[in-house]
Order: structure tokens, then sequence, then C-alpha cells
């Protein structure tokens, strides 16, 4: 990443992505980036290809889903939102592509997209 420019314009990358949603792997307080969660979503699709895999990946699917949520203003119970069939999915991935709070709100600070943060 470059370092002149100020860490929270900086877009993290997959490998990052994965070794915070790791490192954070069952924090479901905070917010988590729109470009945290789609790294991480992408890893998690990847991993239910390998049998047996993808379950060691679901608690940190589901805590970094339940951030995304504080991120744009929203309780993390929306998540289950998921459980009508497509409905529910659609308007999940509304939801998620939407853009980050540009503020403080009432889950924490704006993410930090450097992975050094934590």
């Amino acid at each position: 990443m470059d370092s002149n420019v100020p860490a929270a314009t900086q877009n993290m990358g997959f490998w990052d992505a994965i070794k915070r949603c790791f490192m954070l792997y069952a924090t479901f307080t905070g917010r988590a980036s729109m470009t945290e969660y789609w790294w991480f979503f992408l890893a998690f699709f990847i991993l239910n290809f390998i049998p047996f895999v993808g379950i060691l990946a679901v608690v940190p699917f589901l805590a970094v889903s339940w951030r995304r949520m504080h991120d744009t203003g929203k309780s993390g119970a929306y998540w289950l939102i998921n459980l009508i069939p497509l409905v529910g999915w659609i308007i999940w991935i509304i939801w998620a592509v939407k853009p980050s709070e540009p503020h403080t709100n009432q889950y924490g600070e704006v993410p930090d997209n450097n992975i050094n943060a934590y």
C-alpha cells in the first residue's frame, strides 16, 4: 500500500481482507468496509468448494457480514433477512453494496482499510 495515501482511503487487498476477517474471527462489534466484506465473500465462496473447509469460515463470514451492516448504519441483525429465500438475498445484496457511512456512527468509527491498524 502507498504510505503517502491516508489509510482510510487505501483499498484493502484480497489477502489483507482474509487476514483481518480471521483476526476478528468472532467480532460482531465495529464496522467492516465494503472492500473487506466483498473480498472475504469471494474467499468464503471459493472455500465452500473444498469439502469440510468452508465450514471453518462460517463464523468469520457471519461476523464480517454483521459488521458490514454496522458500516451502513444498520443493526447487524438485518443479516437474518437472508433467511427469506430469493427476496431476502436480493435485499441483502442491495444493502451490502451500499457505501459506508462517511462518519462515525453508533457502531464505531469509519473502518480503516489498512490491515496494520489491527
